[in-house]
Formats: C-alpha cells, structure tokens, sequence
C-alpha cells in the first residue's frame, strides 16, 4: 500500500509527504502535534473533544473549537491534495488511516517531540506520560508487539489462604480450602484490589509461610488467614487480616452457625470477611495519605486513598484525591482504571458543583477515558465509565448504553456496569428493568466500601419503578453511610412527597440547600439527563413543592 506521510516523531518532529500538488511540509507546531496524537492513538482514531482541550484547552470552549476547525483548513491547504487520503474526519471524531503513514526514526535519535513547544497542561502531561517508556510507542507504530513493561501494581494485592482445620473430621479439611476460594472470588470482582488466585495461595499455604515469606513469594500487601473448627453440625470460622509489610493483624473476626449457612450461596460469613477486607484497605489507604508526603506512599495507597477522599465529597478532600489518583498514573501511566478513575473524579466535580469551567472538565473526562481505552479497548471498568461520562456529561444515552452492553458482554460480573445501566434504565423510565440490573450489581458486589454510591443508585432505580417505600429506604441508607450525597438527598426528598410526607421533604431539602447551597431546580432541569424523562420531571416537581426554586 502506497505510504503518502512520513512522520518522525523522535528528535525533530517532522510530518511530510507528496501529493498531486507536489512535494509538502507540515510546519506550524500545533499541527505537527495534531499528528503525533492521532499516530499514538488506537486505530489512529481521537474525538474532537480530546483533541480540542489537548492543543487549545487554554481558550474558551468555543474559540477551541474554531482553532481545530481552522487548523483542519489550513492542513487540507498544506498537504496538496493528500488531506482526504490520509484523514477521516466528522463532527466527532479525526481518524488518521496508519496504513498510509511511514514512520521514521527511533527513540536513540532524540527525545519524544524534541522541541514542540505548547503550553496546554493536558498536552504536557500527555507528553510525558509517553516520553517515560517511549520504546513502547515506537514498537506500536512501526506495526509490532509493543514489548511488555515491568508490571508496577497501584492495586493492593491481597492473597487468602486456605483456613486450617484443628478441629473436626479429616473430610472437613476441604472446608477451609472451599470458603478461602469463595472469598477469593468475592474479592476478585472488586476494582480495587488485586487478588492472588487461589492455588497460588493454596501452594504457598501448604509451607506455613510466615508473613515475608508470603511477601517474597506472592508480592502481597495484605493476607486473610485463620482457622476452622467443625463442631457437631455447626463451624466456627476465625480469620485475620494481616498486613505483611508490617505484620500487624488489622481485624479479627469469629463467625460461627450451622453448617449449611456455611454452603450457601451469599454466606453472610463469606459476605462479612470480603466487606470487612473493603473497609480496611480503603481506610488504611486514607489514614496512610493524610500522614505522608506523596513519595513516601507505597505504590498501592495514592489510587485508593484517591477513591476513598473522592467518595468523602468534601471539598478540601475531593481537591487532594485529584492529586492522589494523579500520582498513581504517574507511578503507572499504562493502567487503565486510573486514568477512568481520573475521569470519574471530573464527572463528580462536574456534579457537586466544584467545577469551575464545566465544558472543560467535561472534555477533560472524555480525554481521561479515552486514554484509559486506547491503553486497553477491552478493560470493563474503563467502558463503564466512558459509559458514565457519555450518560452523565454528554447525555449521549444510546452510546453510554452501548458501553454499558460492551462491558457486560466482556464480563458478565463487572458490577459497576450493572449498576450504571441500571441507572440509565432509569433515566429512560423502565423502572422493571432499573431495578433487575440495579439488584444484580448490589448482588455482585459486596465488597465495595463505598456502598452508599450502590445504595444511591438502587434507590434511584426503586424511584423509576415508583416504589417509593423502597426508594426511601435505600435513600435512607446511602445516607446514613455519606450523608453528603445529593442525589440520595433528591431521590428522598422527591420519595417522602409521593408518600404524602411534605414536612419530612421539606426538612430534607432544607438540608440539601445547606450542604449545596448553589443548587437549584433550573440547575437540574437544564443539565440532568433525565431532566426531560418522567422520572426527571417527577423529581422537579418534588423539589419545588418542598420549596427548593
């Protein structure tokens, strides 16, 4: 196939080609630039919001876009009659065809985009990002298997070791193998964690490992063990949680019931330790970041010490969990879930008010999750949260639901994508459907410790389906877990008014006014996506009658 470009983007970054109107350079910085982005990207493809806010975010949101708009004129004037060869463009995306582009040039001769000088932090940041392992890149556009960097985990990985019988028949033994693996599996449908597979545990279990060795072995932070005495008919389970580095014991807990409590499904004793294992590895990832600078943070605290402020939603808070999930992706720029955390920081920013320039931050969000999903097409929790950002910023409801099906197609247990598309059920009035997705993902994932979020998003749900008992009482819940959380606050307010109870509704949008006190019902009306669904609409009236304007 005939290559029409040469790009080199190593040393002095050149873009030049021959077309039906001669020979022909690229010249202004900012174009050059234009391409690096697109060549670095999967399939050559970028939105028009990404690239707007990389080169021009500077600029009001409207003269960014007259810039791109220009900038694409001035090229089809540039690249003598090449332009409709070489690029693909449409009101949302630019595609550079890769397979018309000859790359030339190598990482020893000069530094990624040696000399381009623009000023945009996004861009900045994004140039780093890839002058740290610019060996991958080149490898990606000369056509070959990038070759794979040395893992660096911003997860805290955890292992759970079989439980050791000492009391009981010898058959019970597979006892404690079983209920270490159901734990096991709990746990690995968290987001935020990494867990050590089973047999792993189970082989390095059968030494009587002590807690370096386990660290040396396994390269774990954190250890569930204990034991197990099979009494009669009932079993009492004792386990710990260790930290390894330290081998401190962090909780302990018993449990104890009949055996056939034990076998069941959704085993609260199951439940109990993968809940307790959550909890633990977000508050100590917390309490670890507000006593330590950022470089004397292990590299599995900054990412979820960053959920866990994000999710305290107070202000002084939200702005270090920035800081904290930004450093994770500077510790490991290729892990996707940061950088779709990242994007989820801005929607919440967007949502509680924070933001000071919400088109910004919106392209910002869409720049987040892009970058996570040219990283990795297929990662689950990343297209969820494309999902999130399409629904939530763009109200763009029919690709959100495809990120959403995508997700699930890919892994039928990834229980944030339940949740969302039970949301976005929701927001389109199928309160049936809202609530069958939303009560799968509350089955799927009990070890979330930000479970208010779930019990948020349930009671939308029950809200669609105009259960309003059952809307309540999940709004209840949410927020006796974070009683900071308006969308709780707005699904109780407008539940107690379809239940008749106007002087509750109205105490609790007195409370909301005083925890969001730049909120109001045009607010929601002019930037909600289910402003305009039944549901939507149901809420506004709710919120004026309790006398929010």
């Amino acid at each position: 196939m005939t290559r029409i470009l040469q790009i080199n983007l190593f040393g002095a970054c050149s873009v030049q080609g021959k077309g039906p109107g001669g020979a022909f350079e690229i010249k202004p910085a900012k174009h050059r630039a234009l391409f690096a982005l697109l060549a670095t990207a999967n399939g050559g493809r970028r939105t028009r919001v990404w690239l707007l806010n990389m080169l021009w975010g500077a600029s009001a949101h409207d003269g960014g876009r007259q810039s791109l708009r220009t900038a694409l004129s001035k090229l089809r004037t540039e690249m003598a009659g090449t332009f409709d060869q070489v690029l693909r463009v449409d009101n949302t995306e630019i595609t550079l065809d890769l397979s018309k582009v000859e790359f030339t040039g190598a990482p020893g001769a000069g530094e990624f985009l040696e000399g381009i000088d623009i000023k945009d932090d996004d861009f900045n940041h994004w140039l780093q990002g890839i002058r740290q392992s610019p060996d991958q890149y080149f490898a990606l556009l000369r056509g070959q298997a990038a070759p794979a960097p040395a893992a660096r985990s911003i997860l805290p990985a955890i292992a759970i070791l079989p439980f050791r019988l000492v009391a009981g028949e010898a058959i019970h033994t597979v006892l404690g193998d079983w209920l270490a693996e159901e734990i096991c599996r709990a746990l690995s449908r968290s987001p935020l964690l990494s867990v050590i597979s089973h047999l792993s545990s189970r082989e390095i279990s059968g030494q009587r490992p002590d807690t370096q060795r386990l660290r040396r072995a396994l390269g774990v932070d954190y250890a569930v063990t204990g034991s197990l005495r099979v009494l009669g008919d009932r079993i009492v389970l004792d386990a710990d949680c260790i930290d390894v580095a330290s081998g401190r014991i962090l909780w302990t807990r018993q449990t104890q019931g009949k055996m056939a409590d034990f076998l069941t499904p959704d085993a609260e004793a199951v439940a109990e330790i993968v809940r307790s294992v959550g909890r633990t590895v977000a508050t100590e990832a917390v309490a670890q970041a507000r006593g330590r600078s950022l470089k004397a943070l292990a590299d599995h605290h900054p990412l979820i010490a960053g959920i866990g402020m994000m999710h305290e939603l107070r202000l002084s808070s939200f702005s270090k969990s920035r800081e904290l999930i930004e450093e994770a992706i500077r510790r490991a720029p290729d892990v996707p879930e940061a950088h779709a955390w990242l994007a989820e920081w801005y929607v919440m920013s967007i949502f509680n008010g924070w933001s000071d320039d919400t088109l910004r931050d919106a392209g910002r969000a869409m720049s987040c999750t892009e970058q996570a999903l040219n990283i990795d097409p297929d990662n689950t929790f990343a297209l969820t949260i494309d999902g999130v950002v399409m629904n939530n910023l763009f109200q763009r409801l029919d690709t959100a639901g495809a990120r959403f099906h995508a997700a699930l197609d890919l892994n039928p247990n990834e229980s944030i994508a339940w949740l969302l598309s039970g949301v976005l059920a929701a927001y389109r009035d199928d309160g049936a459907e809202a609530v069958e997705r939303t009560e799968q993902a509350l089955r799927l994932s009990p070890v979330d410790p930000f479970g208010y979020f779930y019990d948020s998003m349930a009671s939308t749900a029950y809200l669609a389906a105009e259960d309003w008992g059952k809307a309540l009482s999940f709004a209840d819940r949410s927020l006796q877990r974070n009683d900071r959380h308006s969308s709780s606050l707005r699904v109780k307010i407008c539940a107690l008014n379809q239940l008749g109870r106007g002087e509750e509704a109205r105490s609790a949008a007195a409370e909301m006014k005083r925890r969001q006190p730049g909120f109001s019902v045009a607010q929601y009306r002019r930037t909600h996506p289910a402003a305009d669904a039944k549901i939507g609409q149901r809420v506004i009236s709710s919120l004026l009658d309790a006398g929010l304007t």
